[in-house]
């Protein structure tokens, strides 16, 4: 098929990620990046041999581009989105897909009225770690799904990142920043939630970076940074879920559990593609390890707008559409809101299960 041509507007840290692989696909081409600060965008476009280093305007111009990848902060993610809609492009947007519901639903809308296609990370859960824990799921080895945990908890960014300030900005947080790979990967293994109570706090009004660029700086914090929640899912299936920033001893929790009538399944690290999958059946006493069914176990970040161009060529569905984002997108938002409000919240969107890989995960079995 005709290589579908990218670019990318967003040079900073995780741009190197999708440059090493989006270089790579074969029904790829990289044609352009972009950012505000035009040096950043030039030294990626050295790096990766892109041909042209540009200004987001000058990208959104560019009449070849048919994707654009969308790696800005949170906070851009709806405007820019929005302009590439405008433009004529379909989109492909870092997490989480937008800081507000409204904006969420307007780029949907938007996308609908120009048929054209959103997509957004992560896409973690197309790797051949959660993939095997679905196809477990679907063959029924646990029964029936009944219950999930999942956890995700640290000491924050500012020990690390140069630029951690986001992190503590409205639309950030622990749940905005890491919940969309949890919960992505549970809608992915057991369908779509239906209702959502959550109890949140900001444990440290005010934050110290430690990482050499900023060392010093204070950060005044203005979201949540613990977040605890139960999901009850359309399926039945009840979870719970941690996630916070405000864990600086470490802990000794699973990363995703599924409990079945029949056995016990944990699930990889939903912020990597690879594995491993242990399985505990009702008749066993030790837990084994399963083999991985499905390839892309690598740091396969890209894989989602490769999926999306085969979709853009083959006119079908591809797996990290919008629909789940804005789900999961309200789901976040859902645990904030009823914290504050307390009370449950129900869920007013829904979504389909993307569908599962293709065992034989080689770049042409996208296609299917």
């Amino acid at each position: 098929m005709d290589k579908v041509k990218v670019g990318i507007i967003g040079c900073g840290n995780i741009s190197k990620a999708y440059l090493n692989n989006c270089t790579k696909y074969n029904n790829l081409q990289v044609v352009a990046c972009a950012d505000l600060d035009l040096t950043r965008a030039q030294e990626r476009a050295a790096e990766y041999g892109i041909p042209i280093a540009c200004s987001p305007e000058d990208l959104l111009a560019n009449k070849e581009i048919e994707i654009v990848i969308n790696l800005t902060i949170p906070k851009a993610h709806a405007q820019v989105c929005l302009q590439a809609l405008e433009a004529g492009k379909h989109v492909y947007t870092e997490k989480p897909f937008t800081v507000t519901r409204e904006e969420g639903l307007s780029i949907l809308e938007l996308a609908r009225e120009r048929g054209l296609l959103v997509a957004s990370a992560p896409e973690t859960f197309m790797g051949g770690g959660i993939q095997t824990c679905r196809k477990l799921i679907d063959e029924g080895w646990i029964g029936t799904p009944v219950a999930a945990s999942a956890f995700m908890m640290g000491g924050g960014h500012e020990g690390w990142h140069p630029d951690p300030e986001f992190y503590y900005e409205v639309g950030g947080g622990p749940m905005y920043d890491m919940g969309p790979y949890y919960l992505t990967a549970l809608v992915t293994l057991l369908g779509p939630i239906q209702r959502v109570t959550g109890s949140t706090r900001i444990s440290y009004p005010e934050r110290t970076i430690r990482s050499e660029k900023k060392l010093g700086k204070k950060i005044t914090v203005e979201t949540p940074t613990h977040v605890t929640g139960i999901l009850e899912f359309a399926s039945g299936a009840v979870g719970t879920i941690i996630t916070s920033f405000d864990v600086f001893g470490g802990h000794r929790l699973p990363n995703i559990e599924i409990y079945g009538s029949l056995g016990t399944l944990s699930v990889p690290d939903p912020n990597t593609f690879g594995g491993p999958v242990l399985l505990r059946r009702f008749n066993e006493q030790e837990w084994r390890q399963i083999p991985l069914t499905h390839g892309y176990t690598d740091n396969n970040r890209g894989i989602g707008v490769m999926d999306m161009a085969y979709a853009i060529r083959n006119n079908r569905t591809h797996r990290a559409h919008g629909d789940m984002a804005y789900h999961v997108l309200e789901a976040m938002h859902a645990f904030h809101d009823s914290s504050a409000e307390g009370r449950h919240y129900m869920m007013k969107s829904t979504c389909e299960r993307p569908e599962a890989m293709p065992i034989q995960s080689l770049h042409a079995g996208l296609e299917r």
